[in-house]
C-alpha cells in the first residue's frame, strides 16, 4: 500500500515538471518571436522602415518664413504645413514639464520604450491608459502614420513605433526629441508645430508662454481636432482638458496644489490671431513678396546645389525684409481709423435720395451697365464659369441669381462680414461703392521700405493699390515741375509770379489744341512767390512754369526720380493728369529728402535656407539726380505747404475752426499738432476722384492716396473729396504713432541745409488761404464748407 503512494507521488512530480518545461519553452519561444519579430520589422519585413539618414533628416515641410526689419515674423507662406521649428533652448520650462508629466513622466528613465507602462496597458486592456512614450509618438508621427483599425494592422505598427523609437533615442538626446515633438505635432487651425500655435493661439513667441498656457497647448495633444480652443468649437473641453494637465504637473510636484487650484479657475484667455494668406499683418506686402520669390526662384543661380529650384511652399526659406512691424501696425491702424469714418460720410451722400447712380456720379444708366458688364468679364466667377464650359448666357444668367454670401462691412468701426442673400451683379456695384486705400513708408536715406498698406481688407478687396495700381496724381506733381524750373533756370523760391490766365497755344509741346487752366477760387490777380503758389497749389503759376521749361524736360525729371508709368509730354501733365502708383511716388519723392541721390525701394536685404545659408543678398541701386541745392530747395518749397498752405497746414493745426463740422466728421485724428518740420502736398484730381497726401520728414517719406475703384464714384465736392481731407488724415494718424514710440527714432529734425547754398530760400510763406484752394481740379470748383 506504501509502494502504491509512492509510485503516485513520482507520477504526480513527473506531470509537474513536464508543465514547467513546456511554460519555459513557450516563454522562451515567446521572447525569441517577439526578439525575431522586433528584427523583421527593423530590417523592413513589416513595411518600409527609414534609414539613418531619414532618420537624421526627418522629411517635414517647412514653411517659408517672412521676417521683418525688427526681427518679427510678418507671416508665412505654406500649403498644408504653416511649421517653422524652434531648438530646446527656445521651449520655456514649463511648458517641457508640462509635456513630461502628461504625456511621458519617465521619459529621462526609459530608452524609447516604457516597459512598465506597456505591461499595465496590456493587464488593463489599455482601460489604464495608453503607453507610448513621446519617442514613440514622434516616430509615429514623422515615419510610422495613423493606425489602421484592423487588429493586425494596428500590432505592425505599433511594433514599427517601438523600433522606431529606440533608433531616434539612440541617435538624438531627449532634449532634442523633445524639441522634435513640439515642433511636428499639429495643433489645429493651421497651427503646425509649437511656434505656429503659439503664435495663433496667444499672440506670442513660444519661449514667452506661460504655465497656463503651456498646459493648453499640451493639452491638445491628446486630440487637436476633438480639444479646439476657438469659440465656435471645443473651448469646454479645452479647459477641462487643460485642467487635468495641470493636475498632472501637481501630482508629479512640477507644480503647487495651490498654483494647480488657482489656476485651473481661470478662462484659457486665448489672443487668437489666425495665420492665412489673407489675415495677419501685412497682407499686401505678403502678396506682393510671393510674386517676388517666384521669379528669384525661377533665375538658375538661385538653384539648391542638385540644381532643382526651392519650394516658396515647404523649403523652409527665411526671407528678411525692410518692413518694420512697428511702423506697419500703425500705419494699418491709421488706416482703420480713417477708412470707416470716411466711408460713412461717403455713404450718406450716396443714399437712393440723395443720388440714384449711387456711388456713381455724372454717368448714365446705360454708361453704369457698361461700366459692370465689362467689370464681369474681367472678375474671377466669370472666369470659373468660363472654365467649367458654360456658355455666356449661362454665365450672365447667373449673375442675375440671388447667391448667399458673405460680405464686407464696416460695422461700428470695424473690419466685418455679414451673410448676406445678393445677386452676383448687385455685390459688383455694393464693392464699387468702397472707398480704398493705398500708402507707402520708405527711409529715403537706405531705400528700405517700412511700411506697406495696399487696401483694407485683402480678403475682400485683393488688387494691391500700392504697386499694381495707378492713379492720376493731381498736385502731388508739381514739386516734379518746380524742382525742374529750379534745376534749368535756378529759380527762388522767393521769385514771384502774376497769378493771370496764361494760354499756352496749340502744338507749341505737342498739344493739339490750345491749354488754359484755371485757379480753383476763379480769382487771378496779384502775384505769388513760388514757395505761397505752391502753397495754395495756384494752377496758373505752375502752368507758367511749364510754359517755361517746356513738358519733355519735366517727364524727363520724373523719369529719373523712378516714375517708370507712361507720362504723355503735354502741359496738362503739370496739374497731375498722369496716372502713377504710390510706389513710385515715394521713391520719387524720397529723392528730394536724399539730397538728390535716387534709391530704388528696397524690400528684401537676403534671403536664407533653413540651415541659415544666405542665398541672396540686395545689392542697393543709386542714381544722382539733382543737385544737393536743388533738392533742398524743393524741400523748402514742400515745407510751405504745411506751414501755411490751407490743406497741409491742418497738420499743425491745434483745434476745430471754420470747418468744425467737417472736421467732426471725417478729420480722424484731428487735431494733429505736428510741430516739427514737415515738407509736403497734398492732390485732389478732377471731380475729387483721387486724394493724395505725400508727406516728407528729413528720414522717412509716406505716401497715401485714396480713391473708389471707379473713378466715377466719388464726393460731390471738395470739401469731402479733397486729398486733404481724404489721404492726409491718414498720414496725420500714422506719424503721430510713429513719434509717440520712441523706440523708432523717426527724426523730428530741420532739413540739413547745403553748405554751400547759393540759391535765396529766406523768405516767408505768407498763407494766403484766400487766394487758391490747395486742391486742382482743371474746372472751377464752388466750395461748400
Amino acid at each position: 500500500m506504501a509502494k502504491k503512494k509512492i509510485t503516485q507521488s513520482k507520477t504526480e512530480t513527473l506531470d509537474y515538471s513536464k508543465y514547467v518545461r513546456w511554460f519555459w519553452i513557450l516563454f522562451l519561444s515567446g521572447i525569441a518571436a517577439i526578439v525575431l519579430l522586433f528584427l523583421l520589422a527593423s530590417l523592413g519585413g513589416l513595411g518600409e522602415m527609414p534609414d539613418y539618414t531619414r532618420l537624421e533628416n526627418p522629411e517635414t515641410n517647412l514653411a517659408t518664413e517672412i521676417i521683418s526689419s525688427d526681427d518679427k515674423t510678418l507671416g508665412k507662406f505654406y500649403f498644408d504645413d504653416n511649421r517653422t521649428p524652434v531648438g530646446y533652448d527656445d521651449l520655456p520650462k514649463n511648458l517641457v514639464d508640462a509635456l513630461v508629466a502628461t504625456e511621458d513622466v519617465r521619459f529621462y528613465e526609459h530608452s524609447g520604450i516604457d516597459a512598465r507602462g506597456t505591461l499595465r496597458a496590456i493587464s488593463s486592456l489599455g482601460s489604464s491608459g495608453g503607453a507610448s512614450t513621446i519617442s514613440q509618438q514622434v516616430s509615429r508621427q514623422l515615419f510610422v502614420g495613423v493606425a489602421s483599425p484592423n487588429t493586425l494592422s494596428r500590432l505592425t505598427q505599433k511594433i514599427k513605433e517601438w523600433v522606431i523609437a529606440i533608433r531616434l533615442e539612440r541617435q538624438y538626446t531627449k532634449e532634442e526629441i523633445i524639441a522634435m515633438y513640439f515642433n511636428i505635432y499639429d495643433f489645429g487651425n493651421n497651427g503646425d508645430g509649437i511656434r505656429s500655435a503659439a503664435r495663433i493661439y496667444f499672440g506670442k513667441e513660444p519661449k514667452d508662454l506661460d504655465l497656463k498656457e503651456s498646459a493648453m497647448l499640451v493639452g491638445m495633444f491628446k486630440n487637436s481636432s476633438l480639444y479646439n480652443p476657438i469659440p465656435s468649437r471645443n473651448p469646454v473641453g479645452v479647459k477641462n482638458r487643460r485642467n487635468v494637465v495641470l493636475a498632472q504637473m501637481a501630482k508629479y510636484d512640477y507644480i503647487t496644489q495651490e498654483v494647480k487650484d488657482s489656476l485651473q479657475k481661470t478662462e484659457l484667455d486665448l489672443n487668437f490671431t489666425p495665420e492665412t494668406h489673407s489675415q495677419g499683418i501685412a497682407t499686401y506686402f505678403r502678396e506682393y513678396l510671393r510674386g517676388f520669390m517666384k521669379e528669384w526662384a525661377k533665375d538658375k543661380k538661385n538653384r539648391k546645389p542638385d540644381g532643382s529650384k526651392y519650394d516658396l511652399y515647404s523649403d523652409g526659406l527665411k526671407i528678411f525684409t525692410t518692413i518694420d512691424s512697428r511702423m506697419q501696425k500703425y500705419a494699418e491702424e491709421a488706416v482703420a481709423q480713417h477708412m470707416p469714418r470716411l466711408q460713412a460720410e461717403f455713404d450718406n451722400q450716396n443714399t437712393p435720395e440723395r443720388n440714384k447712380t449711387a456711388p456713381f456720379l455724372e454717368l448714365s444708366t446705360s454708361e453704369i451697365n457698361k461700366l459692370l458688364n465689362d467689370g464681369m468679364k474681367r472678375g474671377e466667377r466669370w472666369r470659373i464659369l468660363k472654365e467649367q464650359g458654360k456658355s455666356e448666357k449661362e454665365i450672365r444668367a447667373s449673375f442675375q441669381k440671388p447667391t448667399e454670401m458673405r460680405v464686407f462691412k464696416w460695422i461700428d468701426g470695424k473690419a466685418s462680414e455679414v451673410d448676406t442673400v445678393m445677386k452676383p451683379i448687385d455685390s459688383m456695384r455694393y464693392y464699387k461703392s468702397f472707398l480704398r486705400p493705398g500708402m507707402m513708408s520708405m527711409d529715403p536715406l537706405t531705400g528700405h521700405v517700412k511700411a506697406w498698406v495696399g487696401g483694407m481688407n485683402y480678403k475682400h478687396f485683393q488688387y494691391d493699390m500700392v504697386k499694381q495700381g495707378a492713379r492720376q496724381v493731381g498736385s502731388t506733381f508739381k514739386p516734379f515741375v518746380y524742382a525742374t524750373a529750379i534745376d534749368q533756370l535756378q529759380f527762388s523760391p522767393c521769385d514771384s509770379f502774376p497769378r493771370t490766365q496764361i494760354t499756352i497755344e496749340a502744338n507749341k509741346y505737342g498739344n493739339p489744341e490750345p491749354w488754359t487752366t484755371k485757379n480753383s477760387d476763379g480769382k487771378y490777380s496779384g502775384k505769388q512767390t513760388l514757395k505761397d503758389a505752391l502753397a495754395s497749389s495756384t494752377n496758373t503759376v505752375t502752368a507758367r512754369l511749364m510754359n517755361e521749361i517746356g513738358p519733355q524736360p519735366v517727364v524727363e525729371m520724373a523719369k529719373k526720380l523712378g516714375i517708370t508709368s507712361d507720362i504723355l509730354p503735354v502741359p496738362a501733365i503739370a496739374l497731375g493728369t498722369a496716372d502713377i502708383s504710390v510706389y513710385e511716388m515715394v521713391a520719387a519723392y524720397s529723392t528730394f529728402a536724399n539730397k538728390g541721390v535716387y534709391n530704388k525701394p528696397v524690400m528684401v536685404t537676403r534671403i536664407e535656407d533653413k540651415n541659415g545659408t544666405v542665398l541672396y543678398q540686395f545689392a542697393p541701386e543709386s542714381k544722382d539726380v539733382l543737385s544737393e541745392e536743388v533738392a533742398y530747395v524743393t524741400v523748402n518749397l514742400m515745407e510751405g505747404v504745411t506751414q501755411a498752405g490751407s490743406s497741409g497746414g491742418r497738420l499743425r493745426s491745434k483745434g476745430v475752426d471754420k470747418y468744425n463740422v467737417m472736421y467732426r466728421e471725417v478729420m480722424t485724428g484731428y487735431p494733429y499738432e505736428l510741430d516739427n518740420p514737415i515738407a509736403g502736398k497734398t492732390g485732389t484730381t478732377q471731380n475729387q476722384s483721387d486724394g493724395w497726401f505725400m508727406g516728407i520728414v528729413p528720414n522717412l517719406v509716406t505716401g497715401v492716396w485714396v480713391g473708389a475703384e471707379d473713378r466715377a464714384a466719388h464726393f460731390k465736392s471738395i470739401t469731402y473729396g479733397q486729398g486733404a481731407t481724404m489721404a492726409l488724415p491718414i498720414w496725420g494718424l500714422y506719424m503721430k504713432a510713429c513719434y509717440a514710440d520712441k523706440t523708432l527714432n523717426v527724426s523730428k529734425a530741420k532739413f540739413e541745409k547745403p553748405a554751400n547754398l547759393k540759391i535765396n530760400v529766406d523768405c516767408k510763406v505768407k498763407g494766403e488761404g484766400d487766394l487758391g484752394s490747395n486742391e486742382d481740379p482743371e474746372d472751377t470748383i464752388d466750395f461748400d464748407f
